[in-house]
């Protein structure tokens, strides 16, 4: 089975299905073996840390948790909402992709 996600670090998405559903965000981090994405300001789950170095205060942290890569799509500014892609060349021969409704760049 392959690993490979629609998604990389940096795409723009929204979440389809979840308690998340219709946030938007960056792509943080990508993880192919666990088929999953970390998406900022989505999936908030509190981390109990406890202080490593002297002077370092512990607590509970609120940070993004992994999501599967399944309940996320790429987000199209000019369709405003999500959308699959395709892939198409720009003028230097560079990979890009293109949304699959309206045809701009994402």
């Amino acid at each position: 089975m392959s690993n490979k996600i629609h998604v990389k670090r940096n795409d723009d998405i929204i979440v389809i299905s979840g308690d998340d559903k219709g946030k938007r965000g960056k792509v943080m981090d990508v993880s192919p073996d666990e088929r999953k994405v970390i998406v900022q300001g989505a999936n908030i789950v509190s981390r109990h840390v406890k202080p490593r170095k002297q002077g370092e205060s512990g607590g509970i942290l609120k940070v993004e948790g992994a999501m599967y890569a399944d309940k996320v799509m790429h987000y199209c500014s000019k369709c405003g909402r999500g959308v699959r892609v395709k892939s198409g060349v720009d003028s230097k021969n560079n990979k890009i992709k293109i949304c699959a409704k309206c045809g701009a760049e994402l």
